[in-house]
C-alpha cells in the first residue's frame, strides 16, 4: 500500500500561531522532544485496566510494551485510559455499559490527535466495545487482548473459571460437594493474571477479533501469563504504525466477508452466544449489513472442533499449545474467505497457510469433528417472532425436542425465592421460564439465561431443564438454555404473556420455539398486559432504557448505528 504522506495529527501539532502553541507546548511538560511534533504518526494506546475489572488489571504493563513497538516502528504513543467494565462485579450487569463505554472511546479517538490506535481488552465486554467506539471513527486500528489465565489446578485436576464454578455450585446444592471444598476450589481456580482460560465469552470475543482480522494471527490464546504475549504487543506496537502509513482502516478489514469467517469460526470453536449480540452491535456501526439469521445460515451447520470448555474438556492453555485460532481456521480452509484482509497486511488465507495443529484432542480434524452441526442455532416461532438463540454444543441432546408445562417467574428476584423451596411445582420435564430480563427489562440484558436448577430436581440427579428467557447468559455456562428471546417480555413480546402451565414446544432441528396457547387467549392476556415501571428515571440507565435496541439488532443504541467517522473536530480556542 502506498504510504500515507499527511497525518491526522498535523491539525494539532501542525499549526503555527497560537494554537499549535497550546497543542505542542503542555504536551512538552513531560520533556517530548520537539521533532515528535513533526510528521511522526501519532498512536492511540487505549486502554481498559482497571483494578476493578481483575482480566485486565495487567494491561498497565502490556501497554508499556506496546510502546517500545511504537516508538521502534517510529510512531509517537500516546496512552489513555477510558471506562472498564469487570465481568466478575460490576452490577446490574456489564453488558448495561458496553454501549458507554464504546461511546467513551469512540469520543476519545475523535476528539484527540490521534493517526491510529492499540485496542487493549481482555474481559468480556470490553473487547467489543473497544472495537464498537473504534469502528465509528474508522481510524486504523489494531487490537491486542490480555490473554486467558493458566488453567486452574484443584486437586490433581484441571479446573475452568465459570463453567466449574456452575457445576460445582449445583453440587453443592444438590449435597454432592462440600461448602469447604467449594471454598478451597476458589483459590485455585484463578491462579494468575488474564482473563477466563474456558472458551467463555472472553476467549470468545477475543478469537471473534482474530478471526475478523482485527490481530495479529494467533494473538487470541496465548496466556497472559506466557512471554509471547508480551511478544505480541512490541509487534502489535509496530504494526500499528505501519497500518497508519498505508492507511489501513477499519472499514476495510471488516466487511460482509470478515463477519462471515467470525461466524463460522464461533461454531468450530464452540463460542459463546454472546458473541451474537456483539457481532451484530459491531456491523451495525461499521455499516456491513448483517442480520440475525445469518448466524444460522452461515454457523449452524459448522462441525465443533474444539474440545474446550463448556462444550468439551480442555481449557485455551492447552488451545494454545495446539496450534490456537490459526489452526482452527486452517482445518476449516473453504468454509473462510481466505482473501479477506487482516490487520497484518496479509490475507487470511496467507495468515493460516502454514498453521500447524500439535493436539488432535484438543483441536479435532474436520472430516472427525466433536459434534456435527455444533454452531449457534437461531429459532422462530409465536414465542419469539424476532428470533431467540441456543448454543447446541453446551445443550443436553436429547432436551433439543422437548414438550413441557411452564413454570414461569416474573423476575430474577421471584426466581431467587421460590426456586429452594421444596413444594414447587415443578419436575424435570418442565420448561422454566424468566421474564424481564432483557436489554430494556432489567435493564442491560443480564446473564442470568442459565437458571441454576431446583435441588429437589439436583438430587434426583437430574443435571439439566429447558429454560427460556430474554436474557443472555455466560459463555462459560452450559445447558439447553434457549437465550436472546425477542422481542424482550419489558416491550410487550409473547415471553410476557407465558403463564405457569402453558405448554411450550422446542424443536432446535426445526429452529421452532412455540407457545401452545389458542391465539384469542394470547390477545386477551396481551389486553391485560401492562408494561412495567422503569426501573431508572435518569442518568445513563435512563439513556440506555430510552434507546436500546432489541436482541436480534446487536442491543446497541438506535443514534449509534452507522459511525461518524474521525473528521477533525472544530478548535478549542
Amino acid at each position: 500500500m502506498a504510504e500515507q504522506t499527511k497525518f491526522r495529527s498535523e491539525a494539532w501539532w501542525g499549526k503555527s500561531g497560537r494554537d499549535g502553541f497550546i497543542h505542542r507546548s503542555w504536551m512538552k511538560n513531560q520533556g517530548r522532544p520537539d521533532d515528535l511534533f513533526d510528521g511522526r504518526p501519532v498512536i492511540g494506546i487505549c486502554n481498559s485496566w482497571s483494578e476493578l475489572t481483575p482480566c485486565n488489571a495487567h494491561l498497565r504493563g502490556l501497554a508499556e510494551v506496546v510502546k517500545r513497538g511504537v516508538w521502534e516502528a517510529g510512531g509517537f504513543p500516546l496512552e489513555f485510559p477510558t471506562m472498564s467494565l469487570g465481568e466478575t462485579l460490576m452490577r446490574p450487569t456489564t453488558m448495561l455499559f458496553r454501549n458507554l463505554m464504546s461511546m467513551d472511546v469512540e469520543e476519545s479517538l475523535r476528539a484527540n490527535p490521534l493517526d491510529g490506535v492499540v485496542l487493549l481488552s481482555g474481559c468480556d465486554k470490553t473487547t467489543p466495545a473497544q472495537l464498537m467506539g473504534a469502528a465509528s471513527c474508522d481510524l486504523p486500528a489494531i487490537m491486542l487482548t490480555g490473554g486467558p489465565m493458566l488453567n486452574g489446578k484443584f486437586r490433581g485436576e484441571d479446573i475452568g473459571s465459570g463453567t466449574d464454578v456452575w457445576r460445582f455450585s449445583e453440587d453443592v446444592r444438590g449435597g454432592k460437594m462440600s461448602m469447604d471444598d467449594f471454598m478451597s476450589a476458589e483459590a485455585a481456580m484463578s491462579r494468575s493474571q488474564g482473563h477466563c482460560m474456558t472458551m467463555g465469552t472472553a476467549s470468545t470475543m477475543a478469537s471473534m477479533a482474530e478471526a475478523l482480522g482485527m490481530t495479529l494471527p494467533g494473538a487470541a490464546a496465548i496466556p497472559a501469563a506466557d512471554a509471547r504475549r508480551n511478544t505480541y504487543a512490541h509487534l502489535t506496537g509496530r504494526r500499528i504504525v505501519e497500518m497508519v502509513r498505508e492507511g489501513l482502516v477499519m472499514s476495510k478489514i471488516l466487511t460482509r466477508e470478515a463477519f462471515e469467517n467470525a461466524i463460522r469460526v464461533n461454531g468450530a470453536i464452540g463460542g459463546s452466544t454472546n458473541a451474537v449480540v456483539h457481532l451484530l452491535a459491531l456491523a451495525g456501526r461499521i455499516g456491513t449489513p448483517l442480520d440475525l439469521s445469518d448466524f444460522d445460515k452461515l454457523g449452524h451447520d459448522v462441525p465443533l472442533l474444539v474440545n474446550l470448555q463448556p462444550s468439551g474438556k480442555y481449557l485455551m492453555e492447552d488451545f494454545y499449545y495446539a496450534g490456537g485460532l490459526p489452526a482452527v481456521m486452517r482445518e476449516l480452509g473453504d468454509q473462510l474467505h481466505g482473501g479477506a484482509l487482516t490487520v497484518s497486511g496479509n490475507s487470511v488465507a496467507e495468515n493460516i497457510a502454514d498453521a500447524p495443529c500439535y493436539n488432535r484432542e484438543v483441536i479435532y480434524a474436520l472430516d472427525t469433528p466433536i459434534r456435527p452441526a455444533a454452531g449457534i442455532a437461531v429459532l422462530k416461532g409465536n414465542l419469539c417472532p424476532d428470533g431467540a438463540v441456543i448454543k447446541p454444543s453446551a445443550a443436553t441432546p436429547r432436551l433439543m425436542r422437548h414438550r413441557g408445562r411452564a413454570v414461569v417467574f416474573e423476575s430474577i428476584e421471584e426466581f431467587h425465592q421460590r426456586i429452594e423451596d421444596p413444594a414447587l411445582d415443578v419436575d424435570e420435564s418442565c420448561v422454566m421460564v424468566l421474564k424481564y430480563a432483557g436489554p430494556r427489562g432489567y435493564p442491560g440484558m443480564a446473564e442470568l439465561g442459565n437458571l441454576p436448577l431446583p435441588p429437589k430436581l439436583l438430587q434426583k440427579g437430574v443435571t439439566d431443564m429447558v429454560r427460556i428467557s430474554d436474557a443472555r447468559m455466560s459463555g462459560t455456562a452450559y445447558g439447553t438454555v434457549v437465550l436472546h428471546t425477542a422481542p424482550e417480555a419489558a416491550v410487550g413480546g409473547p415471553l410476557a404473556l407465558v403463564a405457569d402451565g402453558d405448554m411450550i414446544e422446542l424443536d432446535v432441528e426445526a429452529r421452532r420455539l412455540h407457545l401452545d396457547v389458542a391465539e384469542d387467549e394470547l390477545a386477551r392476556r396481551r389486553d391485560n398486559w401492562q408494561a412495567p415501571q422503569a426501573a431508572y428515571s435518569r442518568g445513563y440507565a435512563r439513556l440506555y432504557v430510552d434507546h436500546v435496541l432489541q436482541a436480534h439488532q446487536g442491543a446497541d443504541f438506535d443514534f449509534l448505528v452507522g459511525g461518524s467517522g474521525a473528521d477533525v473536530p472544530r478548535v478549542s480556542h
